[in-house]
């Protein structure tokens, strides 16, 4: 099967009475605010010039007739140091100022007469707060700081959304159902959008993105700015870290394994835990490439992870017995048998029944990144970030053409074979380029374009063979060989083409919005185009009379031959 789908947005327009910047998804910050005399009289033609004091980064933008002003774009972050002044009047300096993503800083500012005083004003530690920021709605930021101090055990950003008071649990956000929210990422989409594994980003079991390239996390609940409503859920925005005129580098590692577990329910003993363990090693460095003007950042982050494949044994008389924990009913003898007959009469290899040794995750993610300050008008950045994960997954438990078996193929009353297991390999591929221009006073404008490739095929460690169930005569799984049923040319791509415009133009104390979003979404699932085959018989001797050709035999009785059109 191959659906294709292609979706246009529109022209938006909209009038705001808060100066807000967004595109598809939070990737900047605003400031905005008003120009006075110490008698409250508007300061037409006041200049506002905000340095963001790591990067060297410089905005601007003149108080317009009625003394209001807006810088969109700006990089979230800081601290900024930002100078108000006009003509006549003492300049006033704001420093260890901090921008939210998403969001709008407040600042107002009032300047007295030079002929009065002398000296200039500074104001000190004006930090942002529920006060002071211009909100665009329900929504929280998690910034650098807290994503290094607080604990997180998956190293995910699902450990840090779950801080804002509307989480529900299961990445859901106000009662909504957590696959309709909409992930974006330097204005790049990360949604998963058909589902392959319980998180809500592609990568399979991988993060698309490491924690330690992350800068600010945004969760956006019920956003004012039309241009954050093409979601039901949550709105989650993240932005990648970026170079300041700094050197800067970290070098981390992390382990755990069942050791780190608890032992005790109260003072009940629980049984011993399962070997298991999990490795990260990972590295960043970023700086200026030319001081105040280009600068680089660059994550690259590998991680293994494995857990016990398969703990079933098969029945052996006198070595172990039926009842036992982990041991299943099929007797030993029978699968060596079965395997056997398979590898003489049609040269296929099961593989091993039993001890498969470790299920394995093995990923690695890079992330590089470009900023250039091109002038004090126009900010250009450009991020690529790929991830590449491995899965082992067990064999599909029941899933069959009607009737199913009413057991597991793999548990206490089946067994299977581990060439019957799959896999999964999941990719990653996103590039976002975004240009931030203040045009003028009164006029700004964002660009941005993502393009994100996304990639999910399984993989076998079977040849190509039909798959086979044999059930123990009353409708209970009992042996399973071959290629797994669902794995065959089994690929899914998710292709997203994104260029978002948006235009803000302010006049008097209102800003007016427009823009223009073109979206292409690509999806196609190959599962099965070419065919597979599936046989299903009532037990092992039926099975082999049907190899066999026993005359009186009729084996359409008990075998299904399934091939899935293309």
């Amino acid at each position: 099967m191959i659906k294709k789908t292609r979706v246009i947005f529109g022209v938006l327009m909209f009038l705001a009475f808060s100066a807000v910047s967004f595109g598809q998804g939070a990737t900047t910050s605003s400031m905005a605010g008003k120009v006075t005399d110490n008698r409250g009289q508007a300061l037409p033609g006041a200049t506002v010039v905000a340095v963001h004091v790591p990067s060297g980064t410089v905005y601007g933008a003149s108080a317009n007739a009625e003394g209001f002003f807006l810088i969109q774009g700006m990089r979230p972050g800081g601290p900024y140091k930002v100078e108000v002044s006009f003509v006549g009047y003492t300049k006033k300096t704001y420093t260890d100022i901090t921008l939210f993503l998403g969001e709008t800083f407040d600042l107002n500012a009032s300047l007295t007469e030079s002929s009065q005083e002398l000296t200039e004003v500074v104001v000190v530690g004006d930090k942002p707060s529920a006060f002071n920021s211009l909100k665009t709605g329900v929504s929280m930021n998690i910034r650098s700081q807290d994503i290094s101090s607080l604990p997180s055990i998956s190293r995910s950003i699902n450990d840090f959304i779950r801080l804002s008071p509307l989480y529900g649990g299961s990445n859901s956000f106000a009662g909504r159902d957590g696959r309709y929210n909409n992930i974006v990422i330097d204005g790049s989409n990360f949604n998963n959008n058909f589902g392959l594994s319980s998180r809500n980003m592609p990568g399979g079991d991988a993060e698309p993105v490491s924690l330690d390239a992350i800068e600010e996390i945004q969760v956006n609940v019920a956003p004012f700015d039309v241009r954050q409503a093409n979601f039901t859920g949550a709105g989650i925005n993240a932005i990648t870290r970026k170079g300041t005129n700094e050197y800067s580098a970290s070098v981390y590692t992390y382990y755990r394994d069942q050791s780190f577990n608890g032992t005790k329910v109260g003072d009940f003993e629980l049984p011993p835990a399962a070997k298991t363990s999990t490795k990260i090693i990972g590295a960043r460095v970023g700086g200026p490439i030319i001081k105040d003007k280009l600068f680089f950042f660059i994550n690259g982050e590998y991680e293994s992870s494995s857990v016990p494949g398969m703990e079933w044994k098969a029945y052996r008389p006198g070595v172990n017995n039926l009842g036992d924990p982990n041991v299943s009913r099929v007797p030993a003898d029978s699968l060596i048998k079965f395997s056997n007959f398979l590898k003489s009469k049609f040269g296929y290899e099961t593989g091993p029944f039993e001890d498969y040794g470790t299920f394995a995750v093995e990923n690695y993610k890079i992330l590089g990144r470009l900023d250039w300050n091109i002038s004090q008008r126009h900010k250009l950045s450009i991020r690529f970030n790929t991830v590449r994960n491995t899965n082992d997954q067990l064999l599909n438990a029941t899933s069959a053409p009607n009737p199913r078996a009413s057991s597991s193929r793999v548990g206490v009353n089946a067994m299977s074979f581990k060439n019957s297991n799959y896999g999964f390999l999941n990719t990653v591929y996103s590039l976002s380029a975004e240009l931030n221009s203040n045009l003028s006073s009164a006029l700004s404008n964002q660009i941005l374009g993502t393009v994100t490739l996304i990639q999910d095929t399984r993989t076998s460690p079977s040849e190509i063979f039909p798959f086979i169930d044999i059930w123990d005569g009353s409708g209970d799984a009992y042996m399973s060989a071959g290629y797994e049923l669902f794995t065959f040319n089994n690929n899914v791509v998710n292709n997203v083409y994104t260029i978002v415009d948006n235009v803000t133009y302010k006049t008097g104390r209102h800003n007016i919005t427009s823009g223009i979003s073109f979206e292409y979404l690509y999806f196609g699932n190959s599962y099965m185009r070419y065919g597979t085959s599936y046989y299903r018989f009532k037990d092992l001797q039926s099975f082999v009379n049907h190899v066999n050709g026993v005359p009186g035999y009729q084996p359409t009785a008990f075998a299904i031959t399934y091939i899935r059109p293309q």
